[in-house]
């Protein structure tokens, strides 16, 4: 008997470097799961959930460069929508393999029928169905290439009759190939831009993800220019650290620091960012901007030049045409006013906060002076974003992993299953919101059945705190934002975690520690004060308005407790 299709698929996916497969397994895709246990060289991961599949598999591909979840029909690919979406969104190679009902049932309203091609049309860079064994292996080539070279997901439509059939010999390549271009801007290009940069009075550099890679090529450039760097949260951890520049982040998260240093530039450096918050980005400035997708150029703002390039390679080419700039006049004053924006934010941390409202800013602090200087830390959405953003430290080691772009809630969890079977021997951090861990609580199984050791810590503010926040700024009562909790600790015990509870802010850094050493899963519950604000780097008007508003609606209604621990806890910002 030949190789089935499951067979030479698995095959195939061992070539490419595919360790594991996320994923829960039945029917349509009981012939792959068969493949991967007979081969033995595939872990098969076994989640409780099809999103959780999705965000593990993402996580493993930011990490080691490609990775691969699978769902079987109807419902188990609906599953992996979300976080197939986030994947996708965040440039993560990511195979999909989307086992359907055998072909002959297709268009007649099967159980379990879905049409994959309509379904992950949206979410994924390659998106097709083998109906016949001769085209699984070549469309499972062409879905390896895209996902590693394109940056994104590749769906693959496997109905299960096709799976059990046997392989189809085939003429074309079943191997990954890895092209490593060198791309950057015509020389006339940077000469123009090296023109702009040398006549420029103040200029800021402004990084992305983009240029995570060429952060020695930024500093330098940087110190060429005398120009402070600012750059988003995805590239905070690998443009911060070692950079005698930096000013911070901007945007929603960010700081002051950054959104002035920006603002009064006279030319601002865009490098390898798709920065999506247009309010925050200057108007009257000179901008242009580097990115290796020229579709991104100029969709953010009125660029003066539009080039197409890999950061670091551009750089390279770039800096022997800048000229040393001796005036640092300008980057002097943005670095000292980023130091008294640094002072501001450790007035939060001082002030550790009171039972049962410790103060977040608090934890995210003692969290990274405890860390070691590789940890990753996988952060939700909403406002534990916020403290990581604002109190974690970059060390040129340390990842960072969320759901930066597609903003979905419950990606700390599942991320953090992803980092520590990708990355085993490291410390791992899932820095959850008490919002996000109960949509998929169930796969803190999944941790405890894998051994895997990593530190879950609830930021356990009994509410949707961003969405509280939106509300409050918007001029709205907060209305259904507060959280029912179980007791997590009793919770994460009963599934076999070493779990602690944190009530006090002074037993928060010897707690803390203990876990930090913990050998095995292990989750803390932490009290932290629901009413910590996150104010953004500049605050308008309406916001103060809406700010105002909101404490009259709440006077008026009785709920005089809830104004003051807001005012007490953040009157600096709403002061100042």
């Amino acid at each position: 008997m030949g190789k089935t299709v499951a067979e030479q698929t698995v095959e195939m996916l061992v070539q490419a470097g595919i360790k594991r497969i996320y994923a829960v397994t039945g029917d349509s895709l009981n012939h792959v799961n068969d493949a991967v246990r007979r081969d033995g060289r595939i872990q098969w991961i076994h989640v409780r959930h099809e999103e959780v599949a999705a965000y593990a598999a993402g996580a493993e591909a930011q990490l080691n460069g490609l990775a691969c979840c699978a769902g079987s029909s109807g419902p188990g690919h609906v599953h992996l929508i979300n976080g197939l979406y986030d994947a996708h969104r965040s440039g993560a190679p990511v195979i999909a393999i989307a086992s359907t009902c055998a072909t002959e049932e297709f268009g007649s309203g099967y159980f379990q029928e879905t049409n994959t091609i309509k379904l992950f049309d949206d979410c994924s860079c390659y998106n097709q169905v083998a109906a016949t064994p001769a085209q699984a292996p070549r469309m499972l080539q062409a879905a390896l290439q895209h996902a590693v070279h394109k940056k994104g997901v590749a769906v693959l439509g496997l109905p299960g009759d096709v799976a059990a059939a046997d392989a189809a010999d085939t003429t074309t390549s079943l191997r990954l190939y890895h092209p490593q271009p060198v791309i950057r801007p015509s020389e006339e290009e940077l000469q123009q831009l090296a023109v702009l940069l040398n006549d420029a009075g103040k200029v800021v550099i402004y990084c992305g993800i983009g240029a995570s890679e060429a952060h020695d090529e930024v500093v330098t450039l940087a110190a060429r220019l005398q120009a402070p760097v600012a750059y988003s949260f995805r590239a905070k951890m690998g443009i911060q650290h070692h950079n005698p520049n930096e000013v911070g982040m901007t945007g929603l998260l960010g700081l002051a620091s950054a959104y002035k240093s920006m603002h009064e530039a006279d030319l601002l450096l865009l490098l390898g960012t798709d920065f999506p918050y247009t309010p925050f980005m200057p108007e009257k400035t000179k901008i242009v901007q580097i990115d290796i997708q020229p579709e991104r150029l100029g969709r953010r703002a009125n660029l003066e030049m539009g080039l197409c390039g890999d950061i670091q390679p551009s750089i390279k080419a770039l800096l022997p045409l800048v000229q040393q700039k001796e005036d640092n006049s300008f980057l002097k004053a943005m670095l000292e006013f980023y130091k008294e924006v640094q002072q501001r934010l450790q007035v939060y941390v001082e002030d550790k906060g009171k039972e049962d409202a410790i103060s977040p800013e608090y934890v995210a602090d003692v969290i990274d002076k405890l860390a070691a200087t590789d940890a990753i830390f996988s952060v939700d959405t909403g406002m534990t974003n916020v403290w990581t953003a604002r109190y974690l430290h970059a060390t040129g080691k340390r990842v960072l992993l969320g759901s930066f772009n597609h903003g979905s809630m419950a990606n700390a969890m599942p991320q953090a299953i992803g980092a520590a079977l990708a990355q085993p021997g490291r410390e791992v951090y899932a820095l959850c919101g008490d919002g996000g861990l109960t949509m998929l609580l169930g796969d803190l199984m999944t941790i405890v059945q894998y051994k895997l050791p990593v530190k879950v810590i609830v930021f356990n503010n009994r509410a949707l705190g961003m969405v509280k926040l939106e509300m409050e700024v918007a001029g709205l009562p907060d209305w259904q934002t507060d959280m029912l909790n179980p007791d997590f600790a009793a919770v994460a015990v009963a599934m076999g975690f070493t779990a602690y509870t944190i009530r006090n802010p002074d037993e928060t850094e010897a707690i803390m520690t203990k876990v930090r050493d913990a050998q095995g899963p292990v989750l803390v519950n932490i009290f932290t004060n629901p009413s910590s604000l996150a104010m953004p780097p500049k605050v308008e008007f309406s916001q103060v308005k809406g700010f105002a508003l909101w404490m009259g609606k709440l006077i008026l209604g009785g709920r005089y407790d809830e104004v003051f621990d807001a005012v007490k806890s953040n009157y600096k910002h709403i002061l100042g």
